[in-house]
């Protein structure tokens, strides 16, 4: 049908905002060495520089709520894509190291912009039977972005750029961000905001044309607008009021496990870890593009069974996988730390390695390699598919941009204590860092049995109900 294929098509090109926020992100793990070099940084120091970009993902994503709803969830998206357009530019031609901050600070802006305005863009354009599957469209592309930005580094270390790798690693974000920017004219504005701003006719000319939950435009207006007429309901009521409680809290509790997992201190250290682990250069440039495939294909299962088997079971699945991957791992780095290190040193002093020692580091690494496998497949089809979802869904239409603001405040946050945290604790031992992670998801594991609801093929307007919101 021509509305199926409008509602597919206008997902896709806003989920473009994901595909960059995965390639914007991921792609400063290929620049660490080069960077940590160039500029003489301490892990501290190395920690910040990557982080810098998630400070700007917490005012990004804190910002995004309010000029959405004022200005409609398109023309924000156009505005993601020129900040991501800036931010690959300016580092790329970064002339020093607070340069390099400042532009990676304003790509992080659009990255939080994005986490907040794509998913929330696309459950409030899809009809509840596909909505779980669509809105996980852009997990998918997060983690296709993931892949590409490994792959892209991976290629041009090969090209042996010499000291300019960095940069364009860097500097190709800046192609997909003029492809978001283009294709962002080519779908309709979201009908829900239109209702709210009293557009009643756009935005039932773009029910029909995108089709809707009774398969009646007229209807579905009516329940938009029944859900927003409510006087408690107002738009410029207060967000943080007893009414939602619920979903603030399980909006919080869920970003807060999604970087407890230690997720994106994996994917922004990659090859460090990797190396960490006895592994040479190349190995440790081509490992994570292994690890970003897996990723896509566990995400593209979980994207497939959301709506059929629901939100809960995936985040069981995924919550022990992260148990047993992280114990595993853990127990690799305390038990063949020391010949990881002996390994680093030759490789560094360019000096021959030992056979018995090289033997029991090889074992050690193929238990790293096997174990951040389960953990990638276990995040892509439990928390990765289910986390943008989720928060996409818990609030009423009335707050749901402040309420998907305060889930993507709350990942971004924990995701920049963490990520400037793991050099200095990996300094001391890996294992202490994914023992930590460990023990966290033990605490999600209990809150997904006895807390989370799940949301599974219920209408938007239905959810708030079923929290109590009323």
């Amino acid at each position: 049908m021509k509305s199926n294929r409008n509602l597919i098509g206008s997902a896709l090109i806003a989920a473009l905002g994901g595909l960059l926020f995965g390639f914007d992100t991921m792609v400063i793990s290929g620049t660490t060495d080069a960077l940590k070099e160039l500029f003489h940084l301490t892990p501290f120091w190395l920690g910040f520089t990557v982080a810098s970009a998630l400070i700007g993902t917490i005012i990004g994503s804190v910002a995004a709520g309010r000029p959405s709803d004022a200005f409609g969830r398109r023309t924000v998206l156009a505005a993601i894509a020129v900040l991501y357009f800036v931010s690959a530019i300016g580092c790329g031609l970064a002339w020093d190291w607070h340069s390099l901050l400042f532009f990676r600070f304003v790509g992080g802006l659009a990255i939080g912009g994005a986490s907040v305005v794509s998913p929330m863009y696309i459950a409030e354009i899809s009809p509840a039977r596909s909505r779980g599957r669509l809105v996980a469209i852009q997990q998918f592309n997060i983690v296709l972005g993931c892949l590409l930005a490994f792959l892209s580094n991976y290629l041009i270390t090969l090209a042996h750029l010499g000291e300019s790798e960095w940069r364009w690693m860097f500097g190709v974000v800046a192609a997909p961000a003029v492809l978001f920017f283009v294709l962002l004219y080519f779908i309709p504005e979201s009908p829900r905001w239109l209702v709210a701003k009293g557009r009643i006719e756009e935005a039932r000319r773009i029910f029909a044309s995108l089709g809707s939950d009774t398969g009646d435009a007229d209807a579905e207006v009516e329940t938009v607008r029944a859900s927003l007429a409510a006087e408690r309901h107002r738009v410029e009521e207060p967000f943080f009021r007893p009414q939602y409680r619920k979903p603030i809290l399980l909006a919080v509790a869920i970003a807060m496990f999604n970087q407890l997992s230690g997720v994106n201190a994996l994917w922004y250290y990659t090859p460090a870890i990797f190396r960490m682990a006895g592994a040479g250069k190349s190995a440790a440039m081509l490992l994570p593009v292994v690890l970003a495939a897996v990723n896509l294909v566990f995400t593209m299962l979980g994207l497939a069974l959301i709506d059929r088997f629901g939100r809960r079971k995936l985040m069981l699945v995924g919550s022990v996988g992260y148990i047993v991957s992280l114990a595993s791992t853990a127990w690799a780095f305390y038990t063949y730390g020391g010949a990881f290190n002996a390994v680093m040193k030759a490789i560094e002093d360019n000096a021959q390695i030992p056979a018995d020692i090289l033997a029991t580091a090889g074992t050690g690494g193929i238990v790293v390699l096997i174990s951040l496998v389960v953990f990638v497949m276990s995040h892509a089809f439990g928390q990765g598919t289910v986390i943008w979802v989720f928060i996409s869904e818990i609030f009423p239409n009335s707050v749901r941009a402040r309420g998907q603001a305060l889930g993507s405040f709350t990942h971004w946050f924990m995701d920049a204590g963490i990520t400037w945290t793991f050099p200095v604790i990996a300094a001391v031992s890996g294992g202490h860092a994914f023992a930590f992670y460990g023990v966290m998801m033990v605490l999600q594991l209990l809150w997904v049995l006895w807390i989370m609801p799940e949301t599974k093929g219920v209408p938007l307007e239905q959810i708030q109900k079923e929290l109590g919101i009323e």
